[in-house]
């Protein structure tokens, strides 16, 4: 036989990984594992279990801790009594033990690898050469921000006691992702890993125990989806760090909605894995692979809708089957695999009932001629051809081995479909062409973009998502601020901050001023507008005098000037230089009505001319601040391991709602719209309820500065009733909000139903003639989110 025979003939035989030693750590525990707690194994109050199952084989691994209420109470006491000491023992302690972690972690890797495989079904390739490595990297990385975390991010501290919620699609990794970063920070924590892969996350305990970490400062708690609700509602837990899917994290959005938890969500995603026609189709091929089979389609970035120019669709689709055919499933632990299990029997009835559906639906399904296992939870890879981007398995996330296929002819409807979904975790592009792929990459609604690759993480870089996706970030830097809160917010107030008033002024005779008609219209569009109720609002001044009225904005309002804002495509294409040139015209008009501008607010506050004369000046020296920074708040270059360029690229959240604080009726307006519309965001501003007039006297200054029509819309009227229809618009991206505490509340509710961002204050005030208070990074940093784009080099 020739030896290219042999290469077409030859079959892969098995190449088992030795179980002993994850066996040995299950037989220590007896099979039985108890909760960590305090630094302790402790039996759970309930004394109720549950089965984890290897789900290649169908066979009971161990039986697992239920946690209960009164679990998760000593969970977070014991978290919240270490925090203290935690903090206290400084940087470079905190580092010290996240390095013995990684460390720990390198040291018993094949151990958390096959323990990872056994509890998965995930193949040993994958948690060996992938999972791991990343766990263990992510420790020596946040080793280093913990030592620097005094210097770096000094206006900075921690949150306090962290709850977090991690799924079973990568255990370890997740768990690394947010303990490392969280207790990094100096904060302490309690984690709930998935109920069906719970053991690495106990393996991680016995390593905290052996390197000595303080009690309480992680603590493991096993159990369903209770235990994670208590843990969610725990009024000690002072931030949720949660990965699952939308649907429950719109159900912890609700939970936690007006409690002042902090709160980042990683949810779920229908990545598009957009393919040009000038792109290597063989590289594509194995990018699909990894894209959508890599972990058996359990990823939530995974690239499950795969857009193919209709050029090359028949011939990449044709290569794709070729090499679908090729492909090995079997036992997790088998070396030559390259798809193992699914996770469990339910996920398995989902992926399966799924994939009926597209096939009702009209769609062309296509998988390999080999047969899965007969035991264990398997799924061959499948491909669907002749999909209608209406079609359920376009839309929804499948979770599983199921890449669904597209085509489109130009650049520009590739953008649009890949932009039709919910979601917004992440995308990858595939074209020769690297001018192409950066003009498309910052198109995409995603919070990752991968340039001819797939699939790739670091600690360096930040990772999370837009849209139903959720918000926040882990990794980076970025990440960081997820487990930080700025010292100033502290020094907020209760109360309004008092402003000095001039001797009351009696009112005028007949309650009219002087028989000038004062009513106001809202701005919309770049126009002044009727509201579309027909109806105003009286304005009188805090002395009772009559001032004028405004337009009396409704439901219709807020569409129409959402409408207009969408339309507006021209503010977030321009470069920083030219949104500070505007910002800066407009600071100029501003100073030359100083005068006029602090008229108004004696008029409407009775404060004197010397404060009124400040909040005017305040409010141009800040618009000249945010236009300073309009192109030097920008990304970074990330140095991660791989060989890639890795952009940081702070991107416009889209169409914001603000809602403008009721006093600083000027300097209020402009702390929140100028930072806003610095960072590429048109907004649609709700100003102050009782004093509007210094909100529709400037979009005169507006008119006459080159703002374009849509970047910045006012409707005035009710704060509640318009801040309610803010936050329920499905095409607002961000809302912000400072008024009540009772309001704030609503607004992270009604949030909820597209996971728009949110920024509220919780009923507390801020001195806005403060710097500190009023103006900062902090405002562009809530005005932006953050891209990753990965860019590939060398061969």
């Amino acid at each position: 036989m020739k030896i290219k025979e042999i290469y077409e003939t030859m079959s892969y035989g098995p190449a088992p990984e030795s179980a002993d030693e994850a066996i040995q750590f299950l037989e220590s525990h007896k099979r039985e594992f108890k909760l960590f707690i305090n630094g302790k194994w402790v039996k759970p109050s309930s004394n109720e279990y549950f089965e984890t199952i290897n789900p290649c084989t169908k066979e009971v691994l161990a039986k697992i801790s239920e946690a209960n209420e009164t679990d998760v109470n000593k969970a977070v006491t014991a978290a919240k009594k270490a925090l203290p000491e935690w903090v206290s023992i400084g940087p470079h302690k905190r580092a010290r033990y996240l390095y013995a972690l990684a460390r720990q972690i390198q040291k018993h890797s094949r151990l958390f690898a096959v323990l990872e495989s056994l509890d998965n079904g995930k193949p040993i390739r994958e948690t060996r050469d992938i999972d791991i490595p990343i766990v263990a990297r992510h420790f020596y990385h946040h080793a280093g921000w913990a030592q620097l975390r005094d210097t770096e991010l000094k206006d900075y501290k921690e949150v306090g006691v962290i709850g977090q919620i991690i799924p079973w699609n990568f255990p370890l990794m997740m768990l690394a992702w947010k303990i490392a970063p969280a207790i990094a920070m100096g904060n302490t924590v309690v984690l709930k890993p998935a109920e069906y892969t719970p053991l690495t996350a106990l393996l991680f305990a016995e390593i905290c125990q052996q390197i000595g970490l303080p009690n309480g400062v992680v603590n493991i708690i096993t159990g369903h989806g209770k235990t994670g609700a208590t843990l969610v509602d725990h009024k000690e837990v002072n931030k949720i760090a949660f990965t699952g899917s939308t649907e429950v994290g719109k159900i912890i959005r609700r939970a936690t909605a007006g409690t002042g938890k902090k709160l980042s969500l990683e949810l779920g995603g229908k990545s598009p894995f957009i393919v040009f026609e000038d792109a290597d189709l063989d590289s594509v091929v194995e990018g699909v692979v990894d894209a959508i089979w890599f972990n058996q389609g359990q990823v939530c970035c995974a690239g499950s809708r795969l857009l193919v120019q209709e050029s090359i669709a028949d011939k990449l689709y044709k290569k794709i089957k070729a090499r679908m055919e090729t492909l090995r499933i079997g036992n997790a632990l088998d070396k030559s695999i390259d798809m193992g299990a699914v996770v469990a029997k339910v996920q398995l009835k989902i992926i399966t009932d799924l994939v009926k559906q597209g096939v009702d639906e009209g769609s062309t399904l296509w998988q390999p001629s080999w047969t899965c296992p007969k035991v264990g939870y398997y799924y061959p890879p499948t491909l669907f051809t002749d999909v209608t981007p209406s079609s359920t398995i376009a839309q929804e996330e499948i979770f599983g081995p199921v890449l669904v296929a597209m085509s489109f002819r130009s650049h520009k409807e590739a953008v649009k479909l890949a932009n039709n979904t919910r979601y917004g975790l992440a995308c990858s592009i595939w074209t020769e062409n690297i001018n192409l792929a950066l003009d498309i990459a910052p198109q995409i609604k995603a919070g990752t973009a991968w340039i001819n690759c797939t699939n790739v993480f670091d600690a360096a870089a930040g990772f999370g998502g837009y849209r139903e996706s959720g918000f926040g970030r882990e990794g980076g830097i970025e990440g960081l601020y997820e487990y930080l809160k700025p010292k100033v917010d502290d020094l907020l107030s209760d109360k309004p901050i008092k402003v000095a008033k001039k001797t009351a002024a009696k009112p005028n005779s007949n309650g009219q001023p002087n028989g000038i008609d004062r009513t106001t219209k809202m701005y919309i569009g770049g126009k002044q507008a009727r509201p579309d109720g027909g109806y105003s609002t009286v304005i009188k001044s805090e002395n009772g005098d009559y001032l004028g009225e405004v337009s009396k904005g409704n439901r219709k309002d807020i569409r129409n000037a959402v409408e207009a804002a969408h339309l507006n495509s021209s503010w977030e294409g321009k470069t920083g230089h030219a949104k500070a040139q505007v910002l800066y015209y407009i600071a100029e008009n501003l100073a030359i009505r100083r005068e006029e501008f602090a008229d108004r607010i004696v008029q409407m506050t009775n404060q004197n001319m010397a404060s009124a004369l400040e909040e005017v000046d305040v409010s141009i020296d800040r618009i000249y601040y945010y236009a300073a920074m309009a192109d030097k708040y920008d990304g970074k270059v990330h140095h991660t391991i791989h060989r890639n360029v890795t952009l940081a690229m702070p991107e416009a959240i889209g169409v914001m709602g603000i809602i403008c604080p009721n006093e600083s009726s000027l300097l209020g307006f402009i702390s929140t719209v100028i930072p806003a519309i610095a960072m590429g965001n048109n907004v649609v501003v709700v100003p102050s309820e009782n004093m509007p007039f210094s909100a529709t006297d400037f979009y005169q200054i507006l008119e006459t500065s080159d703002v374009p029509a849509g970047t910045v819309n006012i409707v005035t009227g009710s704060k509640d009733e318009l801040s309610q229809v803010l936050a329920k618009h499905d095409d607002v991206d961000g809302i912000w909000y400072f008024g009540t505490k009772e309001g704030s509340k609503n607004i992270e509710l009604l949030s909820a139903d597209n996971m728009k961002r949110t920024w509220v204050n919780y009923g507390k005030h801020r001195n806005w003639l403060d710097k500190t208070q009023g103006e900062g990074t902090t405002f562009l940093r809530k005005a932006s989110q953050i891209k990753n784009i990965w860019i590939p080099y060398g061969e």
